[in-house]
């Protein structure tokens, strides 16, 4: 017999995978019903997401949009579906949006012959609040995105000292003096550094600017504005209010604690025992109390310790306990971060002949906040959300305002459709702050494989 044998000179084609295996089909086998318990799982909670969508989008898409009162909207629902039940009045929201917004900041509040050259009348609505916010945007973006051009750093420096003046008004000349606090210390730094050494340096550069804003800036501003006024009118800090206001505390409260934390962990780990103690004893003493304790303080019972006659604006002072706050919370934050680098991070910069803030600017600090990026998003999103226990202390605050539109007998009655409405636009925030830090752990790796 002759050996039939053969072999194969050229490859097969390939081919296409089992239909049942990739695709919709295939992601849907393996991670929903790859089992019999996974597959009863999955439409467990398909049936409970049935529930709930079959009740949820009706009450938001069968709605009443028009109309000036809730009375007239159950009539429009009884008129339209025979029932009041399942259908939301989102009436109230287009008749208020503008105050859940924006409080009762007044809409033109400008000085249209000085600085912007037309009539009151034909500014924007708000038109201050919006370009602060839009310059808000313009100023973190550098931050956030390296691929931003880096001449938008120049809006970042500038904004702390024009948001202000936007929403408050008043005179130019306060905010460039404040501004001009930082380049006094800075210079006093350069010239004292090389004669009486870095610490004295340090030291002067703080007490410098203090000295100037507490008894100098006021008076040099007053001069200032009686030889060349640049103003706008003033807008009184009790008709801030709504989502506007949410966003001013936030924004502050975020700005300003971060670079407070990391002076107070570092301070922590200070060996200088009073340095030290000082900030154990603040970080401890603010996280050991309610963030409304130190609302009240800050409303009711700081003036008692000022001297009489002194005005210092509530919101001001909310800003202020609020960012106390986060920087307690910060600071330890920031204080994980550091304790999970290893040793030789610190020996590493020690060998390179680094001194201290050189060693922490350039190795210490960088890996450490890399470290806590979740820890940092996650009390930012806290301090946020917190800003509307300030309606406990009388500001009109996002539920402030929802209370006093309730008070109205129009709206009487009325709560899920403004409480939706102010959830919305905090998820808005607080889901890209989320995804930010995602986006930011991404680009720097910070996950260990």
């Amino acid at each position: 017999m002759s050996d039939m044998s053969f072999v194969r000179t050229e490859m097969l084609p390939e081919k296409e995978p089992p239909a049942n295996s990739v695709g919709v089909i295939g992601w849907a086998r393996a991670n929903l019903f790859d089992g019999v318990v996974n597959s009863a799982l999955t439409l467990l909670s398909l049936a409970f997401i049935y529930y709930v969508l079959s009740g949820l989008l009706p009450w938001v898409f069968q709605s009443v949009w028009n109309a000036s009162s809730l009375t007239e909207c159950r009539e429009i629902m009884e008129a339209t579906w025979a029932s009041t039940h399942g259908h939301a009045c989102w009436a109230v929201i287009n008749d208020r949006w503008l105050q859940l917004l924006y409080g009762f900041y007044p809409p033109y509040p400008a000085t249209p012959d000085v600085v912007f050259g037309a009539s009151e009348g034909a500014l924007p609505a708000y038109f201050r609040p919006n370009l602060a916010f839009v310059l808000l945007l313009l100023a973190i973006a550098p931050v956030l995105f390296t691929k931003v051009p880096r001449q938008l750093l120049i809006v970042t420096a500038a904004y702390p000292f024009l948001m202000p003046w936007l929403m408050w008004g008043g005179s130019i000349w306060g905010p460039l003096m404040a501004a001009a606090g930082f380049g006094i210390g800075y210079l006093a730094y350069r010239i004292l550094a090389p004669i009486a050494g870095e610490l004295v340096a340090i030291i002067a550069a703080i007490a410098v600017p203090v000295i100037w804003w507490l008894f100098l800036a006021g008076s040099v501003a007053a001069g200032l504005e009686s030889v060349i006024s640049i103003s706008i009118p003033e807008v009184e800090s009790r008709k801030f209010g709504g989502f506007m206001l949410s966003i001013l505390i936030g924004v502050v409260a975020i700005g300003a604690s971060l670079p407070i934390g990391i002076f107070l962990a570092l301070g922590r780990q200070s060996d200088l025992m009073i340095l030290k103690a000082l900030c154990v004893g603040f970080i401890e003493f603010i996280r050991g109390v309610p963030l409304i304790t130190l609302l009240f303080v800050a409303s009711v019972l700081l003036n008692i310790f000022l001297p009489p006659g002194t005005e210092f604006d509530i919101i001001l002072r909310v800003l202020i306990m609020v960012t106390l706050f986060a920087a307690a919370y910060m600071a330890e934050v920031i204080r994980g971060g550091l304790a999970a680098l290893p040793k030789g991070q610190y020996e590493g910069a020690d060998s390179l002949g680094l001194n201290y803030w050189q060693a922490q600017r350039l190795i210490i600090m960088p890996q450490a906040l890399k470290i806590s990026i979740p820890g940092i998003v996650s009390t930012f999103i806290g301090i946020f959300k917190d800003t509307t226990l300030v309606s406990i202390i009388g500001l009109l605050d996002p539920l402030g305002l929802s209370n006093a539109i309730r008070a109205d007998s129009a709206w009487n009655g009325i709560y899920w459709e403004l409480f939706a409405f102010i959830a919305f636009l905090f998820f808005i925030f607080c889901f890209g702050m989320s995804r930010y830090s995602m986006y930011l752990e991404r680009k720097l790796h910070t996950g260990h494989k």
